[in-house]
Parts: C-alpha cells; structure tokens; sequence
C-alpha cells in the first residue's frame, strides 16, 4: 500500500501530534487521548501532509509497536501511551508478570542508578515484558543497556502497575533498589 519509510514518516507525525503537541497540528484531544479522525485527516490535509483513511488505517494497523488504537467504529484515534500531554488513559490496575525490562542508553545509567527510573514528563515509566525489547527500546538513543525489574514484587511492596493497549507496562517510579543491570 505504502513505503515502509512513508509508513514511519506518518507514525512519527502521530505520535508527535497524539502524544506531545496535537496544537500543531491543530486538533484536540479529550480527557482519554481520543480525537476525531476526520478533523485528524483535514487537518493533516492543511498542513499539507495528507493522508486517507485507508492509509492511516494502514499505519495504525502495521505499527510494529502498536502506538495507535482507534476506537470501535474507527470515528477516534488515539495514542497507546507514552503522552506528555495531561491525558487520562483508564488502564485498570493489573498484577504483572514476575519479572519486567527497561532498555536506555548506557549515557542515562548514572542518572537511573541515582534516582531509579523516573517517568519525567510523561505519565508513566514504560516497561517491556521481554528482553528483547528493552534492547531494541535501548538501542534508540546509543549503546544499550537493559534493567530488570522484580515488578511481581514492587506490586507486593504496594507499587501499582498498568498494562497498555499495545502491550507496554507501565508504572509512577521504580526505585533504583529495584534494578538490575543486565547489559
């Protein structure tokens, strides 16, 4: 349908409108994230960047990391995680898995030890489910590094966690008594 590259062109407009700047782009987003994809579409349209439908669809569709979600009828879209605008995503509490990953550059590794993972101006620390993926998330920014989180037992220690759409989980803060490095 479309080139790879156009395809991670689009995904990046979205997140930056989605996640962090949607007045540059001129649209809105309600208290859960979500705006209404044909403002979306005129607006991409006026900046001149225009997209269909078929292609948005397309995008949201084949993201490897899933960063959209439409809603049932496909009249919103919306960004899984990862906002820095005051959004409220109504992820219910939920019991994660024994162990959880966080990948980032080993440039950030003196910070983290010192203060643990902080989630800044986002709304959440995101953490992967496997390895492979804290690597691939590392790997952004430099050389990877990867932590391990006992997030079974943060939960028991009263920490609360989140699952996202895409399958990112998500918590406030990890303390660095918390992390292992891997790598």
């Amino acid at each position: 349908m479309i080139s790879k590259e156009k395809a991670i062109r689009i995904s990046k407009l979205l997140s930056m409108a989605l996640r962090h700047k949607p007045g540059e782009l001129g649209i809105q987003l309600d208290a859960n994230g979500w705006t209404d994809v044909p403002v979306l579409l005129e607006r991409l349209k006026k900046c001149g960047k225009p997209v269909s439908f078929e292609t948005l669809k397309h995008v949201v569709d084949t993201n490897e990391k899933k960063r959209f979600a439409f809603n049932e009828n496909f009249s919103l879209i919306r960004a899984s995680q990862g906002h820095s605008v005051a959004i409220e995503l109504d992820y219910a509490p939920q019991e994660p898995p024994a162990a959880l990953y966080h990948g980032t550059a080993v440039g950030f590794v003196t910070s983290i030890l010192a203060s643990g993972l902080e989630k800044r101006s986002r709304h959440h620390v995101h953490l992967s489910a496997d390895m492979a993926t804290a690597v691939t998330v590392g790997k952004r920014h430099g050389k990877p590094v990867v932590f391990a989180i006992p997030a079974r037992a943060m939960h028991e220690a009263g920490f609360v966690f989140f699952m996202s759409a895409n399958g990112v989980w998500l918590t406030d803060h990890v303390p660095a008594v918390y992390l292992k490095r891997l790598s």
